[in-house]
């Protein structure tokens, strides 16, 4: 088996995030040491992170962080449709996907879209590439209930977040390394902290 780490690295976005840490002094008549520990400001978005619907007011299922079960994100079937777009702007239309699906609909819980090859999202025109209200509208008609990309929405605000929450169906944005996976089907893992919240940083992993 192949393992590969999608996660992004944190980077701050200008949020002002700030990393410190302070010293705690353990000892004991058997021991002594100097545990250290993390203060982290930042955003939701720190790195790659997951969008429930929640994360839009209007979409919100009652789903967050804390109340989603862990196991039903572990050993996800996946399918990986692939594009190489980052030269090319414009919207990824539902005959894309179904083109690079072999004319197949995807038919598993987790969908992952490598729309930009091995180019990162941040290293071109910030939507330039996006998906397409049609393109959603495809997805919505899957099982799928999990969308992992590099592509999203598009400059004109089309809504592309609100028709795929209204459709169940969580995002992860910034996600790393999409080009190393293969076409087809692969496992993915998600995991991220259980706390009370839409939107949370997470780790993905791909198993083929």
């Amino acid at each position: 088996m192949t393992y590969v780490d999608l996660t992004a690295s944190f980077r701050d976005w200008g949020t002002g995030a700030e990393i410190t840490t302070r010293e705690v002094a353990l000892k004991s008549e058997h021991t002594q040491y100097t545990g250290v520990v993390y203060n982290i400001t930042t955003s939701s978005m720190m790195g790659s992170y997951i969008d429930f619907p929640g994360h839009i007011k209007e979409t919100d299922d009652g789903v967050n962080g804390a109340n989603a079960d862990l196991a039903d994100f572990c050993a996800m079937p996946c399918t990986v449709i692939k594009f190489e777009r980052a030269n090319k702007p414009g919207g990824i239309t539902a005959a894309d996907l179904l083109e690079a699906c072999g004319g197949v609909m995807p038919d598993t819980p987790a969908v992952i879209i490598n729309a930009l090859g091995s180019t990162a999202s941040f290293d071109i025109p910030q939507r330039s590439v996006y998906l397409t209200l049609d393109a959603v509208e495809l997805l919505k008609k899957t099982p799928c209930r999990l969308l992992v990309s590099d592509v999203y929405e598009s400059t004109a605000l089309e809504g592309v977040f609100l028709q795929l929450f209204s459709g169940g169906i969580a995002t992860v944005c910034e996600p790393a390394n999409l080009y190393k996976l293969p076409s087809g089907k692969v496992k993915l893992a998600v995991m991220f902290p259980k706390i009370a919240i839409t939107q949370l940083p997470c780790a993905l992993v791909a198993e083929f």
